[in-house]
């Protein structure tokens, strides 16, 4: 081989190196699937004028659906495009995926083949099959079909082949892309859909709610909230005591003065007493000055007693005099002067048992308990359990100028199955944390720090589905407008929630992509059903 041959073949590689840089650096540029599809058949039509261009791909959701890119490029002419669906892939399509190697085909004018027909009714001559393959998965086929029968060239062919290898790499990124995309659109909807629960739901005075077991408690502080009468609130540790006690005070006509609280258990017993009724000065000593007791301060207003049940045995008498008589006597004073007081007790201890004990007087039980609300702990309502933590999360996100707009449905499915022995102002602080370790807009929950009980083989063996359930998990629509009323049935029946143990999802035997995914193709909304 002399010098000007082997200077040829040099300059004959560096171009091909230059078509192969060039076409990987346009396709890998390219994350969603349509615009990639259009930029390679593009570049291919540029170097090699390659006229019938198209290419089958995997659909992502199903093995059995290929989605079909054609393109036909003409001299002055426009492009013509065309997407479509195939059910079945060609045999010829199918050996080239299965043994991962080109197929390279020589058309009949005469052939019946549907496939080739159409393209020798455009005039090509011949036809290449590219497999499109990336870490030994079949992604689809690459047709490519010309007039001239010169046109695949083995130097071509293995350059083409080359490229078909680049572009199997940028078709899984764009799918890979894809599915991120859709699972964000999927948990936008969900968190969007949450939010505005939170917006819609009916709570006052910051109560977010949308159980049975609290909008039965809300119903008992509106019955009681225009009344005078005593109010007992009783329940666990964290499930919000001071803000039911807040409801009915801002529902009372007694609003337009501020609420007076007082906290038993945070006050030492020697200052209770003082700080309860007040003194006057002189009256023991370090008094040098007259002090205002709550009562005193609550005149005309509302008291909140929190942790009554933390109030020392020899003040409780004092307190039942103050209920009875509506009058006070400040420490070291002897006159009697009248209060006009609502009070409102909470506590999370059980006061019947320890009147029993003789911890608690008996009398003072009933004086309290006139109009007795038990709020339910947070595992006996695990449907609010998402809204509030959505509503923590927006909340505590503010107040950190943090932007956190999603959280993993997942997530919400585990807290959801936690007990909370710390009701919500556990799951508030657990959220806080959770807060301050996101570093991106996706709550970074620390589950495996609550050690969340699995769901019990037994406990889900036990839930059998009733009819409905059964039938809407077996029967398969027959149709759009079937699969879409079936959809909507499930939707209203779970009041709108789509994961979870008691969504629809779970009631329609489906994964909750894959019912998300229904949605949005059969453009069903959430909102829109409320």
């Amino acid at each position: 081989m002399d010098i000007s041959e082997k200077a040829e073949r040099i300059r004959h590689e560096r171009d091909q190196y230059r078509i192969l840089v060039d076409i990987t650096n346009s396709v890998l540029s390219h994350l969603e699937m349509d615009g990639l599809v259009a930029e390679v058949s593009r570049e291919i039509y540029r170097f090699f004028g390659i006229s019938q261009i198209s290419i089958a791909l995997c659909d992502n959701y199903s093995s059995a659906v290929y989605l079909c890119y054609s393109s036909y490029y003409q001299r002055s002419h426009p492009v013509e495009k065309m997407q479509y669906h195939l059910n079945e892939l060609h045999p010829d399509l199918t050996q080239a995926l299965d043994s991962n190697q080109p197929v390279r085909l020589t058309l009949d004018s005469a052939t019946q083949d549907p496939l080739y027909r159409h393209m020798c009714e455009q005039g090509m001559s011949e036809t290449l099959l590219l497999p499109l393959a990336f870490n030994h998965k079949p992604l689809g086929v690459l047709v490519l079909s010309h007039e001239n029968k010169s046109i695949f060239t083995e130097d071509n062919c293995n350059l083409l082949k080359q490229i078909a290898a680049r572009f199997a790499i940028a078709v899984d990124n764009a799918a890979a892309y894809g599915e991120i995309t859709r699972l964000k659109d999927s948990l936008k909807t969900e968190n969007l859909w949450l939010t505005e629960q939170i917006h819609r739901t009916d709570s006052f005075s910051e109560i977010i709610f949308q159980s049975e077991a609290m909008r039965n408690v809300l119903e008992q502080v509106d019955l009681v909230a225009h009344s005078d009468s005593t109010v007992l609130i009783l329940g666990e540790t964290g499930t919000g005591k001071e803000l039911i006690a807040r409801a009915i005070h801002r529902l009372s006509d007694r609003h337009q003065r501020t609420m007076i609280k007082m906290n038993c258990a945070a006050v030492p017993s020697g200052l209770l007493e003082s700080d309860l009724f007040g003194h006057d000065k002189g009256a023991f000593t370090g008094a040098t000055t007259t002090h205002i007791g709550r009562f005193e301060m609550a005149d005309k207003s509302t008291l909140f007693l929190d942790e009554i049940g933390d109030m020392p045995l020899d003040l409780q008498p004092k307190l039942l005099r103050v209920l009875q008589e509506r009058e006070i006597e400040r420490i070291g004073g002897n006159k009697v002067i009248p209060v006009d007081v609502r009070l409102i007790a909470a506590t999370n201890r059980n006061l019947k048992s320890m009147t029993n004990d003789r911890e608690f007087r008996e009398d003072l039980y009933y004086r309290l308990n006139v109009f007795p609300i038990v709020i339910p702990p947070l595992r006996e309502r695990p449907e609010d359990i998402a809204l509030l933590a959505t509503y923590f999360t927006q909340k505590i996100a503010q107040r950190m100028n943090r932007k956190i707009d999603c959280i993993p449905l997942d997530a919400l499915e585990q807290l959801s199955r936690y007990p909370w022995p710390g009701n919500v102002r556990e799951l508030e602080n657990v959220i806080e944390r959770a807060v301050i370790l996101t570093r991106g807009n996706t709550l970074n929950l620390q589950l495996h720090e609550l050690n969340i009980p699995k769901p019990s083989r037994l406990k889900n063996a036990l839930q059998t589905p009733t009819l409905l359930e059964k039938r809407m998990q077996t029967e398969a629509p027959e149709n759009d407008d079937e699969e879409r009323d079936r959809i909507i049935a499930a939707l209203k029946a779970t009041n709108g929630v789509v994961a979870g143990a008691r969504g629809a999802a779970t009631r329609l035997g489906l994964k909750r992509t894959t019912l998300l995914s229904r949605m949005q193709r059969l453009g069903i909304c959430v909102q829109d059903l409320f």
